[in-house]
This record gives structure tokens, C-alpha cells and sequence, in this order.
């Protein structure tokens, strides 16, 4: 779970990247309709799922840092935190109301929809219930290949540098 949620926040930043100064002139354009869309893509696509790890893990950071300082605060840091993520729930509502912002400037209300409308199939369901471990796999599969690649690479090097009279260690 902790991959396919670096993944997804790797996948929501480049999507995200960009996306402001069109989303800045689109948001006074979009109606209540198509954010709701958004959101409904958003949602039944899982990657607002993904937002919900984010918290946590900022709470263990703060804890981590202010504790590594302030050792003598673990245990008040340890009861703060089990009540923490509730009073930070409208942050996770702001997250998920800035990417339905993006989708919207970046797709119509009509797309969106039909979007929105696969994720309720039974086949949408399956994609988002095996999602994550499909980008699990998938990410394994990435780093053999990379590696592969970059061997590739380096031997086509080694070949083309010595046909020059070149040689590489």
C-alpha cells in the first residue's frame, strides 16, 4: 500500500504540475455540475484514496522530528496523534477539492461523466479494487526492466565508442 501510494503522489504531482494557471483561469468557468463530475472521478477512480495515507504519514514525520529534539514529549506526541487526523479532515476535503479543480480544467463535464459512470461497472470497480496491487507489480517490473535498459544502454556505448577507437571501462 505505501508503494502504490508513492505512485499515485508521484502520478498526482505531474498531473498537478502544470495544471494551476489553466486551472486558475478554468475554476471561474466550471460549473457546480462538472466539479462534481471531478469529484466523482476523483473518488471512484481510487486516487482519492491515496490522500488518506497522507496524514498519517505527516503526523509520524512531526512526531519523528519534534521527538528526535524533544524526547521527553513521546508520550504527550503519542496521545496527540491518535487525535490528530480528525482535526486535519478538512485538509484531506481541500485536497480533494483541488483535484477535482484539475480534472475539471483539464476535461468536460461530459467526459468526466462517462468517466465517473465506468468507475460504478463492475469493471470499474475490479480496475480500482486491483489498482494497487497492479502498480505494486508493476513497479517491480519497472525496476528489472530500468536496470536491463540501462546495461543495454552502456553496452551500446561500449560497442559504438570502440568502433571509434574508444574504450570504455
Amino acid at each position: 500500500m505505501r508503494l502504490f501510494c508513492m505512485l499515485t503522489v508521484a502520478c498526482v504531482s505531474v498531473f498537478m504540475s502544470g495544471a494551476s494557471a489553466q486551472q486558475a483561469s478554468t475554476a471561474s468557468s466550471v460549473s457546480a455540475s462538472h466539479l462534481q463530475a471531478a469529484r466523482e472521478v476523483l473518488v471512484g477512480s481510487g486516487i482519492s484514496r491515496s490522500f488518506d495515507s497522507f496524514i498519517p504519514q505527516f503526523i509520524e514525520q512531526a512526531k519523528s522530528n519534534i521527538s528526535g529534539t524533544r524526547p521527553e514529549l513521546i508520550k504527550d506526541l503519542e496521545e496527540v496523534s491518535k487525535t490528530i487526523s480528525t482535526q486535519l479532515e478538512a485538509e484531506r476535503a481541500e485536497m480533494v477539492e483541488l483535484g477535482a479543480k484539475v480534472y475539471a480544467s483539464r476535461m468536460s463535464e461530459g467526459e468526466l461523466k462517462e468517466i465517473a459512470a465506468f468507475f460504478k461497472t463492475p469493471s470499474g470497480l475490479r480496475y480500482v479494487s486491483t489498482q494497487p496491487q497492479v502498480l505494486e507489480e508493476l513497479f517491480g517490473e519497472m525496476q528489472a526492466w530500468s536496470q536491463r535498459l540501462g546495461a543495454r544502454i552502456i553496452d551500446i556505448f561500449r560497442v559504438e565508442l570502440k568502433k571509434r577507437g574508444r574504450e570504455l571501462n
